[in-house]
């Protein structure tokens, strides 16, 4: 008889397991015993709070309660996986100490029931603290089965989708939420100890400032106006310092229409700050401050580890001059340089690339060779100062050169970490470089701030000197945890849909569509521009791809990542992201020339080119990346 019990059981399908729950919950119902309607459970000892304190509590009763993770046994004794907030613990439950019908009733739990167990604390003979049951009461019906226990929940696409599941199956997932609760209770104490008050401004807009960033839009009906989701929380906290709230702050979720890839989301939390009377430096202590007191009094170290690299955060930090650090990285002096024409032809030289709408001047050249060049090797905790005045409107100049602002922003693991500056107060200075933004903007550039005529009036009234800081929380948690995506620290990171859901009315058939083709506009044939000789030394393969990201400072171009079936991946740039977002085409089969010589874009080498099918319509382009069935694998020659 044993060994007929011990024999494996054939596995029920997702359907089966699903209808036999609800059959078992319909019972319940008929019965007079439907879970759904306990309104509440009194528990009073959580997993942990038993394991810490079991000397004192052995032989106590208590009660706890959680979900059903195992369940081993299931004769006249069984063995249960208890998980609370806390952890786990073991449940033990046997015929003879309880109520019969209440035995009975649990054998017919489900992994994944919510019960209230009231026992005592006692050690098995094996020594494992446990819980020993008296009565069973089942709190909630789990309709839908855990994934399997052996592998849990794996698919990292399907974890963020289902958080729930994540943190049901996958409890070391909670310690990434609890370290962000962490950190951002202490980044209030630490600064409503130095006199800040937390404060609270809009986040639907007129205007989209504060930022060089590419807003989403909405639409208010009762007023009948646009308006933007804020980018950034800069331009109401100054407002408030001009008003005489000396040290502000604010934590709250930002909104930018832009990429996604493993250290940006669309929504993401930031803290700013700013501070009356004060300057850069003072910006850089707190910076400094909250990173290495939070990672002494919570993780007990100031060295981690973060993406492949041991990181030490000892205070100390070094800060170097953005020239100083392309002078050293680069090898141009742009202090030795004064003309614009020679700053550029000096970056070109080192193969840096500037930015279609930026002006090809001294400032914009250094910060393209520190961006292109410099960042990858910031490692250490480092502060970079003195930007540009191009690419920092809202700061104040150096009295020493005009050319540069007195910003900082802080790399870790070449990331940055966070944004500073002694903030621009003369309001003169402030409507040009507002104005030169709007230039920018006309030349094709979004991503440029937007004039705002109110906070100009703001700053005419007299800001004193400030000190501003904006630090993204959601990257810091990122290095307190050990994670390399930002989607392991949200909660809920966005997600392109997946479709109708399995409960989504079926659509009515489609009658067969007609497609205008009267409004194409087809390119010519190529066969005046290219010779047939010429095109067929071209090598066309099929290529997976692999990884697929916005290239920074550029609103065109995605760098993609691909297998081409050679056993090295192959990089390749296409100026195509006004088509695609990066993460829809991960895994996709596409088709690429292969051959072609490795050509500088951004400071990337790019090799190759994927093939798009591209086509006018009233006037406006069209593209339409070309993908191919993905049983193609990768290195497939098209002939």
């Amino acid at each position: 008889m044993a060994e007929k019990n011990n024999q494996a059981q054939p596995e029920l399908s997702l359907s089966e397991q699903t209808r036999i729950r609800r059959e078992k919950l319909a019972a319940l119902q008929q019965a007079g015993q439907d879970p759904f309607e306990i309104t509440r459970f009194d528990w009073d000892a959580t997993s942990q709070q038993i394991k810490d304190n079991f000397d004192a509590m052995e032989g106590k009763a208590v009660k706890v309660a959680g979900r059903l993770m195992s369940k081993r046994g299931m004769g006249k004794v069984s063995f249960c996986d208890l998980q609370d907030r806390d952890g786990r613990i073991q449940l033990y439950a046997r015929q003879d100490e309880m109520d019969e019908e209440v035995y009975q009733k649990f054998r017919k739990f489900d992994i994944g029931d919510i019960v209230g167990v009231e026992g005592e604390v006692f050690r098995t003979q094996r020594g494992e603290m446990s819980v020993r049951a008296h009565n069973i009461i089942l709190l909630s019906k789990s309709l839908l089965p855990l994934p399997e226990k052996f592998h849990g929940l794996q698919d990292k696409e399907l974890r963020f989708r289902q958080r729930y599941v994540d943190l049901m199956v996958n409890p070391e997932v909670k310690r990434n939420f609890v370290i962000r609760s962490q950190f951002i209770k202490h980044l209030r104490d630490y600064l409503d100890n130095m006199g800040y008050i937390e404060v609270e401004t809009p986040v639907l807009n007129t205007i989209a400032g504060g930022a060089a960033a590419r807003p989403f839009i909405t639409h208010h009906n009762t007023l009948d106006i646009d308006m933007y989701m804020r980018i950034a929380t800069e331009l109401p906290l100054k407002r408030l310092i001009v008003g005489g709230m000396d040290r502000v702050y604010e934590i709250g979720r930002i909104f930018r229409n832009e990429g996604m890839d493993p250290k940006h989301n669309p929504e993401f939390t930031t803290v700013e700050l700013y501070q009356a009377y004060a300057d850069f430096h003072t910006m850089m202590d707190i910076a400094e401050g909250v990173y290495t007191t939070f990672a002494q009094k919570y993780l007990g170290t100031y060295e981690l580890e973060w993406m492949g690299e041991k990181i030490d955060l000892t205070p100390g930090w070094p800060r170097m001059t953005m020239v100083e650090a392309v002078r050293k990285y680069v090898g141009i002096d742009f202090d030795a340089i004064t003309d614009d024409t020679e700053a550029v032809a000096a970056a070109k030289e080192k193969g840096v690339e500037l930015a279609d709408a930026a002006e090809k001047t001294w400032g914009n050249a250094l910060y393209a060779c520190f961006d292109q060049k410099v960042e990858e090797h910031l490692v250490q905790p480092t502060f970079i100062t003195m930007y540009p005045v191009e690419v920092s409107p809202l700061t104040k100049r150096s009295p020493q050169d005009p050319r540069l602002t007195e910003r900082f922003e802080f790399f870790i693991c070449r990331s940055e970490m966070g944004n500073a500056y002694s903030e621009l107060n003369d309001p003169i200075d402030q409507r040009r470089r507002f104005e030169k933004q709007a230039e920018q903007r006309e030349r094709g550039d979004d991503e440029t701030e937007m004039l705002d005529e109110d906070f100009l009036t703001a700053m005419e009234y007299g800001m004193p000197p400030t000190g501003g800081l904006g630090m993204g929380i959601d990257r810091a948690v990122m290095l307190f945890t050990g994670t390399d995506t930002i989607r392991e620290v949200i909660l809920f990171p966005t997600m392109k849909p997946q479709g109708e859901g399995k409960t989504a009315p079926k659509a009515a058939p489609k009658a067969e569509e007609t497609i205008d083709f009267s409004k194409v506009e087809i390119e010519p044939l190529f066969r005046d521009f290219v010779d047939f000789e010429t095109f067929s030394k071209s090598d066309f393969r099929a290529v997976k791809v692999k990884a697929c990201e916005a290239v920074k400072k550029s609103k065109k171009l995605l760098k993609f990542t691909l297998d081409d079936g050679s056993g090295e991946d192959r990089v390749i740039l296409s100026g195509i992201h006004e088509y695609y977002e990066p993460e829809e085409l991960v895994g996709k089969t596409c088709i690429a020339i292969t051959n072609l010589p490795p050509r500088a874009m951004m400071g990337i080498d790019s090799c190759g080119m994927l093939i798009s099918a591209v086509h006018h319509e009233e006037g406006a382009e069209r593209l339409h990346l070309l993908m191919v069935d993905e049983h193609i694998p990768a290195g497939a020659k098209l002939y």
